[in-house]
């Protein structure tokens, strides 16, 4: 079913039955119940796991179904495994004292004594209680030590918790505390924290880093003059970042690291090979996960010979250690060992400079990139995640479930309103309204939860949800049509494009729905596109306009034209391209058929 390699604390909660609390060297971890009562019906990749997130009350195992289970710090070890009775699932974070939950539709449920003081062991819906109505739709979620920090489909970040640190960056009081969200800042493209962190770090749509929160030891990198700034309560800009991209950022208790891969180095690649990727770190180094001697105030680059050579693939930092995995197959580990999570077989006090873990064998390794890291407070984790697939009826399920967007409501039987997208509907109901009417009648004699299981099968021909419902839709749906066509012959509909994305020589054509269901769900393709009054935006990648064509028919079909011919120069440009609007972090389908159909081609 699963992957998932465990060394370090093993105890409350005791995650690995009949083994030490604890376990020095990496070991297989299997779910207590993993051989008893699978669902034989379920889809392998469902079982996957997606992610992991470890605090000290509880840890949370993220399915690729969307659902999840966590391994609660309960006395009563019968009750240490527990299902999370949320639907839906894309995200979830745990820290020290919180855990948070991001479903598809874009809501926030979080529980913890600094969010809820009332019930604080209870889930609530913390994203309903921003103040702007408009911004309480999510795309990401980061928790700090004692906060939660939302990002915003409108790109705003707010902050829940407590501000004991002024990790909130409004130069409030250092002591409030917030059971509501207050705003930190705007055009925000990534937030970044971590489990045991008292501080934030923002990345703008300029790609500039700003941070703020507990910085005694100068883990927020705003160099040796602010290193004795305890409380850094106010939003400010960190200097001297080496120039790259930056791909992620995590936080310890007293030091950051970052991961970026460096354009100047990239520039003089050979083509086949992957953008060099480097680590840089500040904060204090002893005891500490800094993979260096010495303090540092700036980030400086973590240099050893035992992955000089390697592309980093993933990292993770906990309270005070970091694991990074390379492409090399290699685990790296640096800082505090007191609880084994190092897995270099011995306990000690800490390792100041990186050092090798021997691995067990690994099921897929022959698919090292596939792997992540995750590290707890003691513990730490190798799982294995493949990336899905994504395809058109997937994402079309998630636009449904993106309320925002919707512009057609229907009345059930009961009087709930359920909103879908006209754009849709008017291409799957045989592009008649009198169907809609009639699917109208249908929900008003359904109840919601029936009335959801209906849109659901409409937007992905998938008739298993409900044979039976299935049924009495079926007559006024084109329930033959492949969801690719539909998309298709939106594609080829001139009158429903009205979002224009212009290029030096040509102009592009869009239905906004499209754009958005593509662009947000893939985190990229579009990552220039911004609405204003006139719908139009200047794209400023430097893809030619032949390989551009090929991302706006991918985007409708997940195809590519029969017609196109392939060539290396047009491969190269696409990778770059991919890279270049992360389409690689989620969906790499696109390059794999250039790859396919060019050497059909030869």
């Amino acid at each position: 079913m699963n992957e998932i390699i465990f060394f370090g604390r093993n105890q409350n909660p005791k995650f690995i039955k009949n083994e030490p609390n604890i376990i020095t060297k990496p070991i297989q971890f299997k779910f207590e119940n993993e051989n008893e009562n699978e669902n034989e019906n379920e889809n392998e990749n469902e079982k996957q796991i997606k992610q992991i997130s470890s605090g000290t009350f509880s840890t949370i195992f993220l399915f690729e179904n969307g659902k999840a289970i966590e391994y609660l710090r309960e006395s009563d070890s019968n009750k240490n495994l527990q299902k999370i009775e949320i639907e839906n699932i894309e995200k979830v974070t745990v820290s020290v004292h919180n855990e948070a939950i991001l479903t598809i539709e874009g809501n926030v449920f979080a529980k913890g004594k600094d969010i809820n003081s009332k019930n604080p062991n209870e889930f609530i819906n913390i994203s309903s209680l921003i103040k702007d109505t408009n911004d309480r739709i999510i795309q990401d979620i980061v928790s700090g030590v004692y906060s939660i920090y939302l990002l915003t489909s409108n790109q705003n970040v707010y902050g829940i918790g407590s501000n004991y640190s002024g990790q909130f960056g409004v130069d409030s009081k250092p002591f409030e505390k917030t059971e509501k969200p207050i705003l930190m800042m705007k055009n925000v493209s990534k937030i970044f924290s971590g489990n045991s962190s008292r501080g934030v770090i923002l990345l703008n749509s300029n790609q500039e880093l700003f941070g703020c929160g507990y910085n005694r030891y100068g883990q927020l990198g705003l160099g040796e003059s602010r290193r004795e700034e305890t409380k850094i309560q106010k939003l400010t800009k960190i200097q001297n970042i080496s120039k790259g991209k930056i791909i992620d950022i995590q936080c310890g208790s007293i030091h950051s690291i970052i991961l970026i891969e460096n354009e100047n180095e990239n520039q003089n690649q050979n083509q086949n090979q992957n953008p060099k990727r480097k680590l840089y770190s500040c904060g204090y180094y002893q005891n500490n996960g800094l993979g260096k001697n010495q303090n540092t105030y700036e980030f400086t680059e973590i240099k050893s010979s035992l992955f000089e050579n390697d592309n980093i693939l993933d990292f993770s930092v906990g309270r005070y250690h970091t694991l990074i995995l390379t492409n090399n197959s290699k685990l790296i580990g640096f800082g505090n060992n007191e609880y084994g999570q190092l897995g270099i077989g011995v306990i000690d006090f800490f390792h100041s400079i990186p050092i090798q873990i021997e691995l067990p064998k690994l099921r897929f390794n022959e698919d090292i990139s596939n792997y992540h890291v995750s590290c707890g407070i003691w513990n730490s984790f190798l799982y294995y995640s493949p990336l899905s697939f994504s395809n058109l009826e997937e994402d079309l399920i998630k636009l449904f479930r993106r309320k925002e967007f919707c512009n057609i409501s229907f009345k059930t039987k009961n009087g709930e309103i359920i909103e879908a997208h006209k754009l849709i509907l008017k291409y799957r109901l045989n592009q008649n309204e009198n169907e809609i009417e009639k699917l109208q009648e249908i929900i008003s004699n359904k109840s919601i939860k029936e009335s959801n299981q209906i849109f659901e099968m409409i937007y992905s021909n998938n008739s298993k949800i409900n044979p039976k419902l299935y049924s009495e839709i079926k007559e006024i749906i084109n329930s033959n049509e492949k969801i690719e066509e539909t998309m298709k012959r939106i594609y080829l509909n001139e009158n429903e494009k009205d979002f224009i994305i212009e290029r030096k020589e040509k102009q592009y054509k869009f239905p906004k729905l499209i754009l958005i269901m593509r662009s947000e769900l893939y985190r990229g393709m579009f990552l220039s596109v911004t609405e204003d009054t006139s719908n139009k935006v200047t794209d400023y990648s430097e893809l030619s306009n032949k390989s551009f064509q090929i991302f706006e028919y991918w985007i409708y079909s997940n195809q590519i034209k029969d017609e196109i011919e392939i060539t290396q120069e047009i491969i190269e440009e696409i990778k770059i391209g991919i890279d270049y609007f992360q389409l690689n972090q989620t969906n790499p389908n696109l390059f794999d058929l250039l790859i396919n159909k060019f050497n059909n081609q030869n």
